[in-house]
Parts: C-alpha cells; sequence; structure tokens
C-alpha cells in the first residue's frame, strides 16, 4: 500500500527537477511499488486529474470555496487563509501552512475515492457538502499532504508529466525495460485512458494491454496527416488514393450507444451538451445502434454556404446553447467510421471502412458523408484541391486506399495539401508557449512583449524552441493573454522543456497558437531539430493567425520532423 504522504514526497521530487530524465526516474520508482487497485489512482492524481478530462468528473471547487474548506479545516476564519493566501500566492503552501494535522496514514485510494466522492456531490445544499467534505479530508492529513490536495482541487499541480514519459514509465518499472512502449502507447491511443492502460499492465501484463481495442465511451486519439507540397509527390508517395476535402471546422469523434450519443473533440473534450442538433441527427440517421465515426462539424448559413472556423467555435460553449444553434446551426461531414456494433474498425482498410459508413448513412440536413473523390491523376487531384480552395476549405487530404486508421498516429496512411508551395512557408505551425518576455515600451501596459514558442518532439517528449512571437496580438488578445498565463507560471524552466533561451517568466506548456512566418531558417538559437555540431531551425518574422486553439493539446503542437519536411519542401520546390 502507497500511503497519500508517501505520494506527496514523490511530488515534492518531481516538482523540483528541471530534468525530463530525472521526471522519468522518479515516476518509474514510484509505479513499480503500486498494485492493480492503485495504479490508476496514481497515475490520475500525477496528472492533476481525479479521472480522464473526457469523463468529465471535476471537483468544481472556485478558489473561494477552497478558501472555505481550509478555513474549516484549520479551525480559522476565511480572513486568515486570505491573508496567507496573498503572502504565499499559492493555496496548496496556504493549506500548508495552516494546517497542522499529524496524518493518518491514509492511502492513495482512500484519499483519491474521497475526493471522487466530493466532486460527485450533487444536488441542493451540494455546495456546503463539498466544502464540509473536503475540510474533514484536510484534518485527516498532514501538511504536507494538504498542499498537494489542495492543488489537485484546484487543477494546478503542474508537474508537467506528459502521457509518453508516464507510458515509458509504467513501461520500465512492470516490465523492466523500455521494451513495453510501443504496445502501450498503442493501447493508449485507442482508449486514451492512461489508468486503463496501467491496470491493464500490472493485471495482465502485455497480453492485457494487447487486449485493448476501441470501445464506446472511450475516444480514440485521432489519427495525423502528412505533408506533401504538390499533387505530383502525393500519387508518387500512396499511388491511387481517396481525395477528401479538408474541412476547416471543428474535428468531432461521436460515439453512439442506443439513444446515449457522445461526442468529444480532437483534444479529447466531451462536447455532447453543445451540439443536440448533431446528437438528434445521429439517432434518425445512423444505421447502426452501436457506432463510432469521426468527421468535421462546420457552422452554416441559411443558404447552405460553409462559414469560416472562427463562426464554428461560437458555438463552443457552455450557456445559451439553444440560442446560439439557432443563430448558428451546424452540419457535420462524417469521414470515417471506427468502430461498429462491437467490432473495432480501426484495423481495416480505408475502403472498407468508407464503404461501410456510407451504407450506414441514411440521408439528413445535418449529417452527410464528406466529399471525396478516387484518382490516380495528379492532374485532377490539382482540380480538385483548386476547388476546394476556391470554395473556402482548407484544402484536401488524400488516404491510401488499403490504409488502417492509426490512431494517435503522424504517417503517410494520410496526407494532406493545404495550399501549394512556392519556396516559401505558406502553411502554418502550431506551436506552444513556453514562456514570454515583460512588455517594453508599448506593451508594458500589457505585462506580454514577446511569447517563446516550441514544437513537440514526439520522439523524446520535449518541446523544442523554434521562435518567438510578438506580433499578430491585439490589445485585447494581449491581456487575455497574459490572464491565462499568470494561471500557469513556473519559477523554474518545465522538464519537457528544450531551450537555450531564458525567458523572463516560464510557463507550463499548455497553450497552442497557430503560426504564419516568411519562412524556416537555420538558427543555432533554437533547439527544434538542433543536434552536437549541427543548427536547429527557426520561423523568420512569425505571426500569429488567429488566437489559442482551444482545440488542441500541446502534444497536438506541429512536431520537430514536420518542421524539418517544411523546410527541405522550401528547398525543393522551386518559385515559379
Amino acid at each position: 500500500m502507497i500511503t497519500f504522504l508517501d505520494l506527496s514526497r514523490y511530488f515534492e521530487r518531481l516538482e523540483q527537477t528541471a530534468k525530463r530524465l530525472e521526471m522519468f526516474t522518479i515516476l518509474a520508482e514510484l509505479f513499480k511499488q503500486a498494485d492493480p487497485a492503485e495504479i490508476a489512482p496514481l497515475i490520475y492524481l500525477t496528472q492533476g486529474e481525479l479521472l480522464p478530462s473526457f469523463r468529465g468528473l471535476q471537483i468544481g471547487m472556485s478558489e473561494k470555496l477552497l478558501i472555505r474548506a481550509i478555513a474549516l479545516g484549520a479551525e480559522r476564519e476565511p480572513a486568515d487563509v486570505t491573508a496567507t493566501f496573498k503572502q504565499t500566492g499559492d493555496l496548496g503552501k496556504t493549506a500548508e501552512a495552516l494546517l497542522d494535522g499529524k496524518g493518518r496514514h491514509l492511502s492513495v485510494k482512500a484519499v483519491y475515492d474521497e475526493l471522487v466522492r466530493t466532486a460527485g456531490i450533487s444536488g441542493e445544499g451540494s455546495v456546503e457538502d463539498k466544502v464540509a467534505a473536503l475540510a474533514e479530508l484536510l484534518r485527516r492529513v498532514s501538511p504536507a499532504e494538504a498542499r498537494y490536495i489542495a492543488r489537485v482541487v484546484m487543477g494546478k499541480l503542474r508537474l508537467g508529466a506528459g502521457d509518453a514519459t508516464i507510458l515509458e514509465a509504467l513501461s520500465v518499472a512492470i516490465l523492466g525495460d523500455r521494451s513495453g512502449k510501443a504496445a502501450l502507447e498503442r493501447a493508449y491511443n485507442l482508449c486514451s485512458d492512461l489508468g486503463v492502460v496501467g491496470e491493464q499492465l500490472l493485471a495482465g501484463g502485455l497480453k492485457g494491454v494487447e487486449a485493448i481495442h476501441a470501445r464506446l465511451g472511450y475516444p480514440i486519439r485521432p489519427a495525423l496527416c502528412e505533408r506533401l507540397p504538390t499533387t505530383e509527390e502525393i500519387i508518387g508517395k500512396i499511388g491511387r488514393c481517396s481525395v477528401e476535402l479538408k474541412y476547416d471546422g471543428l474535428r468531432l469523434q461521436i460515439h453512439r450507444d442506443g439513444d446515449t450519443v457522445e461526442m468529444f473533440s480532437r483534444n479529447l473534450e466531451r462536447m455532447t451538451a453543445m451540439f443536440p442538433e448533431i446528437a438528434e441527427a445521429v439517432t434518425r440517421s445512423l444505421g447502426a445502434e452501436r457506432a463510432i465515426l469521426e468527421g468535421e462539424a462546420l457552422a452554416v448559413s441559411e443558404t447552405g454556404e460553409l462559414l469560416p472556423f472562427q463562426v464554428t467555435m461560437q458555438r463552443k460553449r457552455k450557456h445559451g446553447i439553444a440560442a446560439m444553434a439557432k443563430d448558428v446551426p451546424l452540419c457535420f461531414f462524417a469521414f470515417d467510421l471506427l468502430y461498429l456494433g462491437g467490432e473495432d474498425y480501426t484495423p481495416k482498410p480505408y475502403t472498407e471502412r468508407r464503404a461501410k459508413l456510407r451504407a450506414l448513412l441514411k440521408s439528413d440536413p445535418v449529417i452527410e458523408l464528406s466529399r471525396a473523390i478516387e484518382t490516380d491523376d495528379p492532374a485532377e487531384l490539382q482540380r480538385f484541391f483548386d476547388e476546394a480552395v476556391a470554395n473556402g476549405q482548407e484544402g484536401i487530404v488524400a488516404k491510401r486506399l488499403d490504409g488502417p486508421y492509426t490512431a494517435g498516429a503522424r504517417n503517410f496512411n494520410w496526407i494532406k495539401l493545404k495550399r501549394s508551395y512556392r519556396g516559401e512557408l505558406t502553411d502554418t505551425v502550431d506551436v506552444v508557449i513556453v514562456g514570454y518576455s515583460a512588455g517594453r515600451g508599448q506593451r508594458a501596459k500589457f505585462g506580454v512583449g514577446t511569447v517563446l514558442a516550441a514544437v513537440y518532439d514526439d520522439r523524446s517528449d520535449l518541446f523544442k524552441t523554434v521562435t518567438k512571437i510578438g506580433s499578430g496580438f491585439s490589445e485585447e488578445e494581449l491581456r487575455e493573454l497574459k490572464a491565462k498565463l499568470d494561471e500557469i507560471t513556473l519559477d523554474h524552466k518545465p522538464a519537457r522543456v528544450d531551450s537555450l533561451m531564458e525567458p523572463d517568466v516560464w510557463v507550463e506548456p499548455r497553450y497552442v497558437l497557430t503560426v504564419m512566418a516568411d519562412e524556416i531558417t537555420r538558427s543555432q538559437m533554437h533547439t527544434c531539430g538542433k543536434e552536437e555540431g549541427i543548427p536547429g531551425y527557426a520561423m523568420r518574422f512569425p505571426r500569429t493567425v488567429g488566437f489559442i486553439r482551444a482545440d488542441k493539446r500541446a502534444e497536438d503542437a506541429t512536431t520537430v520532423a514536420e518542421v524539418i519536411e517544411l523546410f527541405d519542401q522550401q528547398k525543393r520546390v522551386k518559385v515559379e
């Protein structure tokens, strides 16, 4: 049995490290001690969660309510807690300073179960009941334990352990080496639940992990596209292929289990309640009781015209849903079938998945099959692409006819062409903010001058810097950006950030920006693609396009390999 005090000590070690390898070693040491009943709670708590985000379980306590719970647990006045909080700037440290319990050696499972129970309290008087329940838990733990309980409750644990690091640590802890990482990643990509993967590994070894397949209620991590710059290269790479429109909308995965319909965004956020017209359309037009399909939701005008992404994103809200659904109706363009009637369809070839999806969809004004052609002619592909761009879409996605659905992976089964390349960077890059400089001159009033941005290295699970951005933000966006970044500041470089630069303020890698630049160049100052004696890559004259991408996680950012490929495409495509 692992006590919560033991876990708190591991958290403290993780908090103090600025090196990803040290973090990995600490996690492997922790997981090695776990039994099957403990491993999922250990993983979730290490991520600062009670359950994966797609399960939608949150304690739902504000800063003010946590202050009341600490006051009740410490038998102090809320004003005393607030005064201490003003000094510490951290409700975790505040709880630690004011609570003086000796602790009762509660297990991780006992603390976790109590937090889950508290989160589930609902109905009349639930706020007071939650405060009382949390106060009682805080009375039963030591000050060090109270620090981390408070941070979990506030969603501010921020240990920085990424999914890939946790999977690798599980492999070493349970199997003795990294040999199981690929199998663990495959399973995680199909269920999106690290706790389930950990439980299966401890209970059944690699065979248990290999038994994990697509299932209803567990979002499958989306398949991703590679890039190529010309239609000739696409046909040369995959031959005859299906070419679909790349809609400029909100990617959704829909799970139907009878009359129950759930929807998840590409970053695994539960979005069912936001799009009632799509849920209703699924139940009336999908000829299958149990299925998972994927597609893009787009706002449409009264005349049926597809509207820009910014209009579609107005539908992403928690309040005023019915009114907005009337003002901004959606159409869902289905493009893949991932599960049907108890069978995992992801290993099946694209042609079989597409044909079955076509057969299942009945005519409906809200849901239709995505538009596609099949061709091995670069000229025909180019005409289809030009038409797509002319009609306001992002471009096209060419799909290998015999390709399986590779959950969570980027490969040449799917190839996107967003626009023609002409020797300079004309595609966008998604970057993650890892730090920022305080504003100077006109920017001083906003508190943000430039942001240090990175791309994701999926091989090392590190974020590597690629640019500093100061252009493209409106004054309103700068104010909002500062407020958001203030919530995730760190007093040291994050363990998963590889940077030669030192910003004024480090932040947890969380927020993704879409960036346009004139070109990608070689740079000694940035770590993207940098190796011993070889310079890295940087973006020249970057500027933001839109604001924070709420539909993407940090790990969904452009990868180092993609940046290098974009650089190579610049060199080999001649200016006409």
